[in-house]
């Protein structure tokens, strides 16, 4: 199982844990979310650990500097070459020839730039433990978007993505997946994880039936996409406020 968790790992991130090839991660990407849980614990510690002495907009922006560090900014690479991809007009195949692109377009530096302003604002609001709280499960939620994509779409074009597709289409693994996933979600975030993990799931089944119109299907792009999105739609709705909470200004400020 350590084999196994290693070899993720290190394809997630840009730490070195072992080698093995692309068909041995894609058979243990049911074990993404375990990942995020790990990369979660490392920059929510340092999260909350920073936001006892600075400001908040310092603090997200370390944090989110620190998550494009440690995983190597690959996802967010996948962003702009969705974004790119979507904006592309003509076919599937000169979408697919869009993303595939090595320079990066207007709509891909636009879409980095949106996103990360959004995930600094985001954190931003929060501090301490609810800080913490907030960078796990993002994280955690991230990698099962992935996870439940390839579980759900099917591949675009043969290539990278494949056995990640295959592999997925196996539900045990799938479920696997899904368990490893709320069960920190509902532990640690109670109802707000509820929340986060049905939504995330949302946010993923459009983006599989966006990609499926726009690409003829999914690709590691995309699903590297849906890794980013997905964080910000879940940093979002943690942090906003619930209806309890607004009643309970409302009648305060009376």
């Amino acid at each position: 199982m350590l084999k196994q968790i290693g070899s993720v790992f290190s394809f997630l991130t840009i730490i070195p844990t072992s080698n093995s090839d692309l068909n041995s991660i894609a058979k243990n990407m049911y074990l993404f979310p375990l990942v995020g849980i790990v990369i979660g614990l490392v920059i929510g510690t340092l999260g909350f650990g920073l936001s006892l002495y600075l400001e908040p907009l310092i603090v997200s922006l370390v944090v989110v500097a620190s998550l494009a560090i440690i995983t190597g900014i690959h996802h967010t690479d996948g962003l702009a070459d969705f974004a790119d991809g979507l904006m592309t007009k003509g076919t599937k195949e000169k979408k697919r020839k869009a993303m595939k692109d090595l320079s990066v377009g207007s709509a891909g530096i636009f879409s980095i730039v949106l996103y990360a302003i959004g995930v600094i604002i985001a954190l931003s609001f929060s501090s301490g433990m609810e800080l913490f709280k907030i960078i796990l499960l993002s994280e955690v939620m991230a990698k099962f978007s992935m996870v439940l994509m390839a579980g759900l779409g099917n591949s675009a074009s043969i290539g990278s993505n494949s056995p990640f597709i295959d592999s997925m289409k196996d539900k045990k693994r799938l479920l696997i997946a899904g368990i490893l996933t709320i069960i920190p979600l509902i532990v640690i975030g109670e109802m707000n994880g509820l929340i986060v993990f049905a939504s995330g799931i949302i946010v993923t089944m459009f983006l599989v039936g966006l990609s499926t119109k726009s690409f003829g299907g999914i690709t590691g792009d995309v699903m590297g996409a849906s890794n980013e999105l997905t964080r910000l739609s879940s940093c979002l709705l943690y942090t906003s406020p619930s209806p309890r909470d607004q009643r309970g200004s409302g009648m305060a400020a009376s």
